[in-house]
């Protein structure tokens, strides 16, 4: 056992490792899997998010007659152009139509050979998609896998498919009623758009149809049109490459959208929800208030953790939006473009790319932070809740401070760094919305690493063994196997100092108990904790540490004041998933563990 003065060489020399290591970025996650990051992604990745255009024959007033609905949308004035400006004042970079939707009337804005349901002389797609390209934005199209909804807003007995035409189309007889019928129905709609519209960006699938499944579109759409992107909604199916997660409440505060997101990065992820505080996903002719806070808060928070912003506007007959809804765009038009440099070209700081620490901090401040994907010394702080006093605090998550400054102004703030955390002083004027600083650092310092730190479990499930806790790589994750308590143990390779104990777990579940479409959902998180410390391993005494780890997302931290062990060990004695939700209780996993040497000054 080294003496104590050798200890105090070893640890020095760990840390000067480390400030080196992390000054010349060697300290990052391994490169993900190829389909993660596939090129047809990447103007997705590169997005802030998109306006979803719920729009077809059941929007207000409704009709029921195919020829009656494309003449009162084109003697209303509709021009693609229009969408594409309300888009671009909000800042998003692609455009989703959705016409062919159960609850619109099954409606296809474009000419279609294949009969079965309303398809328009006039090619609105194509003018729409021609239009979002000469402005540099991308078109999706929406494609429903749902026949339920065919006699909605119709008298008794009528229907909006007609089996008989498509089944003289196919030859054989097909019941568009059926979901086996509908599935063949529009997995040709599939193929036609395919051929007709190589400008389209993509598909977005309202949940998987079993026909599209056994009959391989989704390979198909692959093999004939690889650069196209495939996004789904409320449902991680592995071939997409996007999820999406619809309107999402209950969290605190209330625009904290991420709280209920499933996905963990690098996944690509969307969040989508009505701008209209109230009524249909389409326009029902009402005009109803748009909340700028709650949406503005989802805009940021996303952007905090590399979610994209799908928003839904009600678009009327004519195309154009309510009054309330191009106002809040017009709004957003003069608001956003001050800041858009902290939330595009950034991920969501605090998980797999590092960043500072996300979430509640002082006084009741709450906020988000996103860092620069070209340079991981550039972060940005959003305070999107004030504090009470005039100073907000953020954990530093390693990093050395050297200078923070308004993100709007570039005046220099005034702050200071000790005991693992940093404050800005002096705010004297606080944004309504989203107060921003840039955070200059150097390099992250006082962190063992990985290879220093060996892990092991007294559970883990096959596959996700302990040794992937500190491996560095976020694709790889510890699961406890459903054993609670559960302790992980971190040996060093001699008697260190330890300040900290960092934690990324597994982002997979939301931070509060909910239910989506009757599916009981909840936090698969640590809850109580004992920490340990040994020089041996085998002598541990009282613990050095107990506790309640938040609920919450991002990187959490357990401040400890270990002069010397060799063996550090965490006890998780529960999580705060209920027995009413089955899929999360007792389930924990752990992206990344990391020791701190001691705190940045």
């Amino acid at each position: 056992m080294p003496s104590g003065h050798r200890r105090r060489r070893l640890a020095a020399f760990v840390s000067a490792l480390v400030l080196a290591l992390t000054a010349l970025g060697a300290v990052s996650p391994a490169a993900a899997h190829a389909e993660l990051y596939h090129p047809r992604q990447h103007w997705l990745r590169a997005s802030l998010g998109g306006l979803f255009l719920h729009w077809g024959m059941r929007t207000a007033p409704g009709y029921t007659d195919c020829a009656a609905w494309e003449k009162a949308v084109t003697d209303g004035g509709w021009t693609a152009d229009y969408w594409v400006n309300e888009a671009r004042k909000l800042n998003v970079q692609y455009l989703v139509l959705a016409s062919f939707h159960s609850r619109l009337g099954y409606a296809r804005a474009w000419p279609s050979k294949v009969p079965g349901t309303c398809s328009t002389e006039r090619d609105f797609l194509g003018e729409l998609v021609a239009a979002a390209k000469g402005k540099g934005l991308k078109t999706v199209l929406y494609m429903t896998d749902d026949p339920k909804w065919y006699w909605e807003g119709l008298p008794d007995g009528q229907s909006w498919m007609d089996s008989a035409a498509y089944s003289a189309y196919k030859g054989k007889p097909v019941d568009l009623h059926t979901r086996p019928g509908f599935g063949e129905f529009s997995y040709d709609n599939f193929v036609e758009v395919m051929g007709a519209y190589p400008d389209l960006a993509g598909f977005w699938i309202d949940n998987d149809n079993e026909y599209w499944e056994e009959h391989g579109l989704y390979e198909r759409i692959r093999a004939e049109r690889p650069t196209w992107t495939l996004s789904n909604n409320n449902e991680d199916t592995p071939i997409m490459d996007m999820v999406s997660h619809e309107q999402k409440v209950g969290m605190t505060p209330p625009y904290d959208y991420p709280q209920a997101v499933l996905t963990p990065m690098p996944r690509l992820t969307e969040g989508e929800w009505k701008l209209p505080t109230r009524g249909a996903w389409w326009y029902d002719g009402t005009d109803a208030d748009v909340d700028h806070p709650v949406t503005m808060g989802r805009i940021f928070t996303n952007a905090g953790s590399s979610v994209k912003s799908l928003m839904a506007e009600t678009a009327m007959v004519n195309g154009r939006f309510p009054s309330k809804q191009e106002a809040f765009n017009d709004f957003v038009a003069g608001y956003l473009p001050k800041v858009m440099h902290t939330i595009r070209g950034t991920e969501g700081g605090g998980y797999m790319y590092g960043g500072l620490q996300p979430g509640f901090w002082n006084d009741g401040a709450h906020g988000v932070t996103t860092i620069s994907k070209r340079n991981r010394n550039l972060h940005y702080v959003h305070v999107l809740t004030r504090p009470s006093t005039d100073h907000v605090t953020i954990r530093d998550n390693g990093y050395k401070v050297l200078r923070v400054t308004d993100a709007r102004t570039g005046r220099r703030m005034a702050f200071t760094q000790s005991g693992g955390s940093f404050t800005i002083r002096g705010v004297t004027a606080w944004d309504v919305y989203d107060t921003v600083f840039r955070v200059d650092t150097f390099g992250r310092h006082g962190l063992y690493p990985n290879g220093w730190v060996i892990p092991s479990a007294s559970a883990s499930l096959e596959g996700y063994p302990a040794a992937n806790l500190t491996d560095g790589d976020y694709l790889t994750w510890w699961d406890n196997g459903r054993t609670l308590p559960v302790s992980i143990t971190l040996k060093l390779d001699a008697p260190l100092p330890v300040r900290y104990l960092a934690v990324n777990q597994r982002e997979w579940s939301p931070t509060y108990n909910r239910n989506t479409f009757g599916r009981p959902e909840d936090s698969a998180r640590i809850k109580d904790y004992r920490v340990y410390a040994s020089k041996n391993g085998v002598d541990w005494g009282e613990p050095v540490r107990t506790g309640t780890l938040e609920s919450a997302r991002g990187v959490r931290f357990i401040d400890l004041d270990i002069r010397g062990a060799r063996y550090v060990k965490l006890e998780v004695l529960n999580t705060w998933a209920k027995p009413d939700a089955p899929n999360f209780y007792q389930r924990l996993g752990i992206d990344e563990l990391w020791l701190g040497t001691h705190y940045v000054r």
